[in-house]
């Protein structure tokens, strides 16, 4: 039985990892596979399979909705000459592809996850990204492994928030757990920044001679800002609250950053790009623009203040999660089968009003959004497939709790099964069991919701911290947004990346790995002195 429960995880990584299928042929595959199980060994009624296709329809019109911001946002800008500006910008500030990676893949990417969370950041961070040069298979790649380390204090505090609200919701209890989390982070978040730069060099360039040298002259920049990012996140989360860990952190080492590059400090002289990036400078060296800086970055920073504010004003969060509220509840009847989607309150309701913004501010014109839009509408079409049957197999695998055969859930099953036989070191499995959850639902929050009970349960039974283990869980469904199915369909397709699933998922599973495996070294350690 194991083996049916671990059929959403298994089938997409062999269909997508192994077999390079496309996602649209190797998740429709696994989608109807896991059906056929569910209806066969969890005994799961028709009905309750056609509630969870619906349901999964329902639940990729949000995703689908921030792509759609997303695309036409860049789109957009490229219509008003913004990206051109912003790229000169940067030419400005650095021509490196190494120091454009952290501030935008990073830091920017960062700072999106912890106003929104919900997959925007790679959405947003990866076609700006295209959009100054870099391939777009280094860009989904860099930008989904940066949004790791953020997104366990993702959307304002929202994975502890919501994600341990099962376990316990007192405030006193989400802070101790935060506090927890950024000491045990302190080590493995600290490198991300050096893991970027890895990645963009040995799996990106073709100068073979010189990676190591690239990589490691600028070890001690990033190095500087891992700590600094991480050391901001923990005096965050001890004296001002584990919400706005992913806002302060970001913005703070941002600032550090900038002033580090403008006055070269730890920035050695030699520059580094791709043969990609060189052909699209070359392109566009001759061109300039007479936009100012702040003009060109208004649609992305008006995407940011709307974003925080409606997240930390209350009544204002009130007024946009209740009005016009798309949400679906208890489907075909079944209680607690639900799909939400607050129209008003979704990240691509915002991306696409700042779109319209920008365009005043730029071009005090909205006449190009209409057709941009429709032009992106027609683009979208295998996204669409390919996200819909993707959360078909979500939805059945999550929602097998209603069976006829008295069977837990298959994730709960997996979760007591490896429990059973792995308890006596559970610290070195519980991040990569947060990492499953997010795997397969495409979120740290869901991820934290399914497994934080029986974490802590299991914390309890063995006698170790239950504010160390919650943490390893936190913070491996964090890297597993590295390697989620669905966030990779929806940015690869935003990039043009059709088919390339699975190229994605075999550059970003060693880093997740590497981040799970350094989190339960850690937490062992934690338990050890502690």
């Amino acid at each position: 039985m194991i083996l049916v429960a671990l059929s959403a995880v298994i089938l997409p990584m062999v269909l997508l990892g192994v077999l390079n299928l496309p996602a649209t042929k190797g998740m429709s595959i696994s989608a109807i596979v896991v059906m056929i199980l569910g209806a066969t060994f969890w005994k799961m009624d028709t009905k309750i399979l056609v509630a969870s296709i619906f349901q999964a329809i329902h639940k990729s019109l949000p995703i689908i909705w921030i792509l759609f911001g997303a695309l036409v946002m860049l789109k957009t800008l490229e219509h008003t000459g913004a990206i051109t500006r912003i790229n000169i910008g940067f030419e400005k500030l650095s021509s490196d592809m190494r120091v454009q990676t952290i501030l935008i893949a990073y830091l920017f990417g960062g700072l999106i996850e912890g106003v929104s969370g919900f997959g925007t950041p790679a959405m947003v961070t990866a076609p700006l990204m295209i959009a100054l040069g870099f391939s777009p298979m280094a860009s989904v790649t860099l930008a989904l492994v940066a949004d790791s380390t953020p997104a366990a204090f993702g959307a304002v505090g929202t994975p502890l928030t919501v994600g341990l609200s099962n376990v316990n919701d007192a405030p006193s209890f989400l802070n101790t757990v935060g506090q927890s989390l950024t000491r045990i982070d302190l080590f493995a978040g600290s490198l991300m920044p050096t893991i970027l730069i890895f990645l963009l060099i040995f799996l990106f360039s073709s100068n073979k001679q010189n990676r190591f040298k690239n990589w490691l002259e600028f070890v001690p920049w990033t190095l500087l800002l891992g700590i600094l990012y991480s050391v901001t996140a923990l005096l965050s989360a001890a004296f001002v609250g584990y919400e706005f860990v992913s806002i302060l952190a970001p913005f703070v080492t941002i600032i550090i950053a900038i002033v580090s590059i403008r006055f070269k400090l730890l920035i050695p002289k030699s520059s580094f790009a791709t043969p990609w990036t060189m052909k699209q400078k070359s392109d566009t060296a001759e061109e300039t623009s007479d936009m100012s800086l702040i003009k060109a970055w208004s649609p992305y920073i008006i995407v940011v203040v709307m974003l925080l504010l409606s997240r930390v004003i209350e009544p204002l969060k009130v007024f946009l999660t209740t009005f016009l509220n798309l949400s679906w509840k208890n489907i075909f009847g079944f209680k607690g089968l639900n799909s939400d989607w607050e129209f008003l309150y979704s990240p691509g309701t915002l991306l696409t009003i700042a779109v319209i913004l920008g365009l005043l501010i730029q071009v005090r014109s909205i006449k190009s959004f209409v057709p941009t839009g429709i032009k992106v509408i027609k683009s979208m079409k295998s996204t669409a497939i390919a996200l819909i049957v993707t959360l078909v197999m979500v939805q059945v695998f999550t929602n097998s709790n209603y069976n006829s055969a008295d069977l837990e859930s298959m994730p709960m099953y997996i979760a007591n099964f490896i429990s059973k036989y792995f308890s006596a070191g559970w610290i070195f499995i519980a991040p990569f069991l947060g990492a499953l959850g997010s795997f397969v639902t495409g979120s740290t929050t869901v991820s934290t919701l399914t497994f934080g009970q029986i974490q802590s349960d299991i914390a309890s039974n063995a006698h170790i911290s239950q504010q160390v283990v919650l943490s390893a869980q936190l913070i491996g469904a964090a890297a597993g947004n590295m390697i989620c199915v669905h966030n990779i369909v929806a940015v690869s397709s935003l990039v043009g990346l059709n088919g390339q699933e699975g190229n994605i998922l075999r550059k970003t599973l060693a880093p997740a790995f590497l981040y799970c495996l350094l989190v339960g070294i850690v937490g062992f350690i934690f338990i050890l002195i502690f």
